[in-house]
C-alpha cells in the first residue's frame, strides 16, 4: 500500500465514523413526550404533554401531532398532523414566520393548516386541543 492509498483509507474511515454523529445532529425531531404512551380517555382525548413542557419548548410533537399555542389567542391551542401532504416530511413550527415550514420542499402552512405555499396544495389535518390541569390534551376531529 502507498502513501496516498493509506490516506484515502484513513480519510475514507474518518468520514464513516463520524456519519452517525452528524446525523443526530441534523435531525430536527423533537423528542416524545413523556407522556406519548398514555392511553386515550374515555371521552376519546388523550395526554401528549404538559403545559410546562409546551411553554419551554414552544410545542409538542407526539408521533403525527404538533401542538402549539394559538399565536393569536394565547390560551388556545392548535393541533395538526405534522406530516406534510406534499410528499409525507414532517412539518416545522416556525415561530418567528407564524407557520409551518416542510424543511424538504418548503411548503408553508398556516397555524390552521391551510397551504400558503407550496408545491404542497392539500391542507393538515387538524385535531382539537386543550389544556386540562397542567396536561395538553388532544383528539381527532370526526
Amino acid at each position: 500500500m502507498n502513501r496516498r492509498e493509506f490516506f484515502g483509507w484513513v480519510g475514507l474511515g474518518a468520514i464513516f465514523t463520524s456519519l452517525p454523529v452528524a446525523i443526530a445532529a441534523c435531525s430536527s425531531q423533537s423528542t416524545p413526550s413523556k407522556l406519548s404512551n398514555a392511553p386515550p380517555r374515555s371521552d376519546g382525548f388523550k395526554a401528549i404533554g404538559t403545559v410546562a413542557e409546551l411553554d419551554q419548548k414552544g410545542h409538542i410533537l407526539n408521533q403525527d401531532v404538533i401542538i402549539i399555542r394559538n399565536p393569536t389567542e394565547n390560551n388556545g391551542l392548535i393541533a395538526v398532523n405534522s406530516t406534510c401532504t406534499h410528499a409525507g416530511c414532517a412539518v416545522n413550527w416556525e415561530a418567528n414566520q407564524k407557520s409551518f415550514v416542510c424543511p424538504c420542499h418548503e411548503s408553508k402552512f398556516a397555524p390552521d393548516g391551510k397551504v400558503l405555499g407550496g408545491p404542497a396544495t392539500k391542507p393538515l389535518q387538524t385535531y382539537t386541543a386543550k389544556l386540562e390541569g397542567g396536561d395538553v390534551l388532544v383528539i381527532r376531529n370526526s
